[in-house]
């Protein structure tokens, strides 16, 4: 699975909804402003040419631009770091503000079902097309998952 794949899963709605989300403030802070404005072929970065351009943003990720889309991803997570805190702090992940130890390996404390937790936990908490976002994109990185998330609702139930 690529990063790609996850954002389309979440449909062109979903998709808007991370995008608008972005937070330019949480860009600056964590030194990523100059470097997604490039990676995004922006002129300018603001809420504004952010909403406008989510959907040459998509157009590129439905042509597979893997290295976009890492980039992007990146920019909405630290963009929702305290959801991050509070997903990690559930799975009792150990972190520091939401960053991983270079020396943790987080993969033993995502047992049998965390995703389907994750999800139940927090999806009235946080707008759903983030809590699927990083549920997925914890398990690229962490799990090398070969398929996205979807929740046992979205497939019909269980057996499904």
């Amino acid at each position: 699975m690529q990063l790609c794949d996850v954002f389309l899963r979440l449909g062109q709605d979903g998709f808007g909804q991370l995008v608008r989300s972005v937070s330019i403030g949480k860009l600056k802070t964590f030194q990523l402003y100059e470097g997604f404005k490039a990676s995004a072929h922006l002129t300018k970065l603001n809420t504004e040419t952010l909403r406008k351009s989510a959907p040459r943003f998509w157009t590129r990720l439905e042509q597979r631009e893997e290295e976009f889309a890492k980039d992007l991803g990146q920019v909405i997570l630290v963009s929702h770091i305290d959801m991050i805190v509070s997903v990690l702090d559930f799975l009792c992940i150990p972190h520091e503000a939401g960053f991983f130890n270079k020396n943790v390996d987080a993969r033993p404390y995502l047992t049998e079902g965390w995703q389907d937790r994750v999800y139940e936990k927090f999806r009235g908490v946080y707008p759903e097309p983030l809590v699927l976002f990083y549920i997925n994109h914890l398990d690229w990185e962490l799990s090398g998952a070969t398929e996205p998330y979807v929740p046992a609702a979205a497939k019909g139930g269980p057996g499904n």
